[in-house]
């Protein structure tokens, strides 16, 4: 397997699962219909650590595209590579919403309200401040990469065994900074399912809300490159 294939399947995984389990809370008639927030979280970090234990070992598990310039930024990962694994990412985040919704599309036919099928694909806030908004993806997405940097080995990114701390901090991100816009802190994650609900058949839908959809790219780069200045500062 190519890294970019495994960047690929591993952010496939990722968003199946993550976009999963929001599907099962937020639509009609689904075993896990309004189970909450933890629910989301937990299953948000079992999304990370399926998707890190299958790319690991090939191409370091960014699934991340700020993950991925955040590790450039400190010579973990070239430069030159990249575009390839932020392409592969994006291609394997709008794979991983294809399947959610064809494995949901009967629980999308029995849900009225557009809102919530939106949000079994992308973000939102749960008040619309764009300040605020974009302040609390750049906290959470410094968060989140500052610990990765931390963990990641030199030239690579995560080996296999930071699936579980990965995971665990994605759970915990999400109970204590997610109630605020759903803390997305990827654009793989959130503007390449944002797409496939675009272009996607679904009845019923309304707009992707594309006023919002620069906060949930811009807010994880902003965090992500202040993860990175703050790694590299000389003490």
């Amino acid at each position: 397997m190519s890294p970019h294939f495994a960047e690929f399947i591993g952010t496939m995984l990722l968003v199946l699962l993550g976009n999963g389990v929001v599907a099962n809370v937020l639509l009609n008639k689904t075993k896990g219909h309004n189970s909450g927030l933890i629910v989301i979280a937990f299953g948000w970090g079992i999304a990370v650590f399926v998707g890190v234990i299958c790319s690991a070992v090939v191409s370091g598990a960014h699934l991340n595209p700020v993950v991925t310039i955040a590790l450039a930024m400190t010579n973990k990962f070239a430069w030159q590579a990249a575009p390839f694994y932020i392409a592969a990412q994006m291609l394997g985040g709008m794979a991983g919403a294809l399947l959610v919704w064809l494995i949901y599309r009967d629980h999308f036919q029995a849900t009225p309200d557009a809102d919530l099928k939106l949000a079994s694909f992308c973000t939102g806030p749960a008040i619309r401040n764009p300040v605020s908004n974009l302040a609390s993806e750049a906290l959470a997405t410094f968060v989140l990469v500052f610990a990765i940097l931390c963990m990641a080995e030199p030239e690579h990114g995560l080996g296999a065994i930071s699936a579980l701390p990965v995971a665990l901090l994605v759970v915990g991100l999400g109970v204590s900074l997610g109630g605020t816009t759903g803390y997305a802190m990827n654009p793989a994650r959130d503007l390449s399912p944002r797409l496939m609900h675009a272009v996607l058949p679904i009845r019923g839908k309304r707009d992707s809300d594309w006023s919002y959809a620069y906060i949930p790219v811009l807010g994880p780069l902003i965090g992500s490159i202040g993860a990175a200045l703050l790694y590299r500062f000389p003490v």
